[in-house]
């Protein structure tokens, strides 16, 4: 698409020194991110078994501790990626991203016990939190202010359009190569050499595509120290607190979407269903996929609902849609169900809901001097939400039964529904009063 003498593009107007081959880039960094971030989590059950021979009974607490692992190395690196990104550009921090996420995939397969598979796991983690520090900085450097919400929502469905590549393209793979006739190994490796090829090839275009050069710090270029003391003072605002405990459900959500529910479908289809494996990998990644389409129409709807009513009111929406949807799980038995379909959709709503109307809350509420340290301290709750749902998440899932991590945060999101609902009503009750004492007729 040309370029206007305005810059813009697709309805964006670029910012500064900024070409449409930059923002295109740019968009497909996002699609790519999300579809590597998603390959791991949900071939992982395919790998533990075929590769490790790990008995199932195992998998959730194993699945737990590389994801627990792998979020601490994302804190760490995302403070160290942030700085690094505002002195040397976000070109080259986002290339070696994408090339550590394709080194971390290419010698997943190879591991020999748990300990490899979590070391090569943490090269893959560290890659993520390039990729993942440098877009958020990339918004706020491409495009104008004015144009920040709709390219923010063009990021969320480059977003869904990379996790449907993942689970409809990525995880069908090893039973299509089983299906030509390679071996369960063979296709393993196949599949995750392909995955590190187009990682690889990414990061390439990343050093060629983007804007070399950085225009303003992002927020994670404050130490985590400074993050979370200065996080921590802002939370005396109840919304703010509020939405700290939103990310924390919200990102915990997408964790357990990504990791739990492919083990339990995958679990189940080959010990009651007799599938082979890889396709149980790949019927799972059919379900899951259901959830992140339906995140990705959701996504729109949220946004437009936060715009017409309150925040609070939509974030209690997507509360409640996301604790039915996750406390459903635990009248399934069968995960290939219809109801086991019904609760991914309401799954998929609650997990998009929460993500879209806690962000759109914070932004809201993040005051001028302190925002960067108000949206990273944000990110810390997310990321302490994905290690609580990785811990108890795995004990749940190996020790009581294969809903109980959905069953868990079901709990979370409904604690945190009745907070934000004594939150809207005493919000509710000071503007009446104040209305009253304006208007006393």
């Amino acid at each position: 698409m040309a370029i206007q003498q305005d810059r813009r593009l697709a309805g964006l107007r670029l910012a500064e020194n900024v070409t449409g081959a930059n923002i295109l880039t740019f968009y497909f960094a996002c699609l790519a991110a999300i579809m590597f971030a998603s390959f791991i989590p949900q071939s992982q059950p395919f790998l533990l078994t075929e590769f490790l021979g790990i008995p199932q009974e195992r998998h959730g607490m194993v699945s737990g501790l590389l994801n627990f692992w792998a979020e601490i190395a994302i804190i760490i690196a995302v403070a160290v990626f942030g700085p690094l990104s505002d002195r040397f550009g976000r070109r080259p921090v986002t290339g070696f991203g994408f090339l550590l996420i394709s080194a971390g995939v290419a010698l997943y397969p190879h591991a020999r016990d748990i300990s490899q598979l979590l070391v090569f796991r943490l090269v893959y983690a560290v890659g993520i939190a390039a990729v993942t520090t440098t877009i958020v900085a990339l918004v706020a450097d491409y495009v104008r202010d004015e144009s920040r919400g709709r390219a923010t929502g063009l990021q969320g469905v480059m977003n869904g359009v990379g996790a449907m590549v993942c689970v409809f393209l990525l995880l069908q793979l090893p039973a299509i190569l089983q299906r030509g006739g390679a071996t369960a190994h063979e296709a393993g490796i196949q599949t995750y050499s392909l995955v590190a090829a187009i990682a690889f090839i990414t990061g390439i275009l990343m050093l060629v595509g983007l804007k070399p050069g950085s225009r303003v710090p992002s927020e994670h270029s404050e130490s985590l120290l400074s993050i979370t003391r200065n996080g921590l003072r802002a939370a005396r605002d109840p919304k703010i607190a509020l939405a700290y405990g939103a990310s924390f459900v919200a990102r915990g959500n997408l964790m357990i979407v990504g990791t739990f529910f492919t083990l339990w479908v995958t679990n189940y289809g080959t010990t009651e269903m007799g599938m082979s494996r890889a396709d149980a990998l790949a019927r799972a990644g059919m379900i899951v996929g259901i959830a992140q389409g339906c995140a990705l129409l959701g996504a729109p709807l949220f946004g437009i609902m936060a715009d017409k009513i309150t925040r609070v009111r939509a974030l209690i929406i997507a509360l409640l849609v996301s604790a039915i949807g996750y406390g459903s799980t635990i009248f399934i038995t069968d995960p290939f169900s219809t109801g086991m379909i019904v609760c991914a959709v309401l799954i998929g709503l609650g997990e998009i809901g929460c993500i879209i109307t806690s962000g759109v809350l914070i932004a809201q509420q993040a005051p001028e001097s302190h925002r960067g340290a108000v949206i990273g301290f944000f990110t810390l709750s997310g990321a302490v939400g994905i290690l609580v749902a990785s811990v108890v998440g795995g004990y749940l899932f190996d020790t009581w039964r294969a809903s109980g991590p959905f069953v868990f945060f079901a709990l979370v999101a409904a604690l945190v529904l009745v907070w934000a609902v004594v939150l809207e009503r005493r919000s509710a009750s000071r503007d009446a009063q104040a209305q009253m004492l304006v208007d006393p007729a």
